[in-house]
């Protein structure tokens, strides 16, 4: 009975699948070319042009612009912001994605959308709300004001709006791959009496570790590199409220390009290294969405 059902339905379809993506040679190799082309132009390109205008006189100028006060002091701000945003960002993640991906409850829809507004809103909008909230005439202006507590053209207001464009990367890579594993594991778990917590770090983490490292890289990724909020929250103060994307705006304005240049590279050389991590995990989180999908019995032979 098994063997009849099972031996009709794969010989039928993959001589179908392979000719529906069969393409002439010459087809394949256009398409490769156009890619390449428009990589190389748009990409590569640009990345070479970052480190020769760098490195254009000598290396101990570029050397000198990297150890500048003021650029140590950008690379400083935007490490710590980092450390700040990456953590909170991750925490906030696993939590959203855990909720809506293992349960149902009153508001799922509503908490779907709001993880997906900072991808529907541009980076300067989110900063001028923070404006809005923070400022000096804003809602929370005077209250702030009254405390001494500062918070926009300061390390906090640069915090919270790196936050908010950020917080959605996590949570984005792991709710497809929580919806693809399903519950059954977490119940079977909760049955042989396991807690929550013990669920969650027994079975639920594990099973999407390379999800998770890969949300936390991309989230990493742009909140080094924010530039519209930041730029809106942080009052541009050299030295003190300057991220690295800001301190090479001022430095092109100022005709200071091999500093600038500096800069870049660094922020070039952050986007390569998070570019070939983000690869790796993707290769890591498509071949778990695979097994995943296949279920307990992915591989079995009838």
């Amino acid at each position: 009975m098994s063997e009849a059902v099972l031996i009709p339905t794969t010989p039928m379809a993959r001589p179908r699948s392979d000719a529906a993506i069969s393409e002439p040679a010459v087809v394949r190799w256009a398409l490769v070319a156009v890619a390449m082309l428009f990589l190389g132009l748009f990409l590569v390109l640009p990345l070479v042009a970052v480190f020769v205008q760098a490195l254009e006189k000598g290396v101990g100028l570029y050397l000198k612009s990297l150890v500048d006060r003021d650029a140590l002091a950008a690379v400083r701000l935007t490490l710590l912001t980092a450390l700040v945003v990456v953590p909170l960002n991750t925490v906030f993640g696993v939590a959203a994605a855990w909720a809506i991906a293992k349960f149902e409850f009153t508001g799922k829809q509503v908490l779907t959308t709001l993880v997906d507004l900072p991808f529907s809103i541009s980076p300067v909008i989110a900063g001028l709300v923070f404006v809005l909230l923070f400022g000096r005439d804003g809602w929370l202006g005077p209250w702030l004001e009254a405390r001494d507590l500062k918070v926009l053209f300061a390390v906090p207001g640069i915090v919270l709006a790196t936050l908010f464009v950020t917080f959605p990367f996590v949570a984005r890579e792991l709710i497809p791959l929580m919806q693809a594993q399903g519950a059954e594991e977490e119940e079977a778990a909760r049955a042989l009496g396991a807690g929550g917590w013990q669920t969650f770090r027994r079975v639920t983490l594990p099973n999407v570790k390379w999800g998770l490292l890969y949300g936390v890289i991309l989230c990493n990724g742009r909140a080094m590199g924010e530039f519209g909020a930041v730029s809106v929250v942080s009052g541009h103060i050299r030295g003190q409220t300057n991220t690295m994307p800001l301190h090479v705006e001022i430095l092109y304005n100022e005709y200071n390009l091999v500093a600038a240049f500096a800069v870049a590279s660094l922020l070039a050389m952050l986007a390569l290294v998070t570019l070939v991590l983000k690869s790796v995990l993707q290769w890591k989180v498509a071949r778990q969405l695979a097994l995943a999908a296949d279920g307990p019995a992915g591989g079995r032979k009838p």
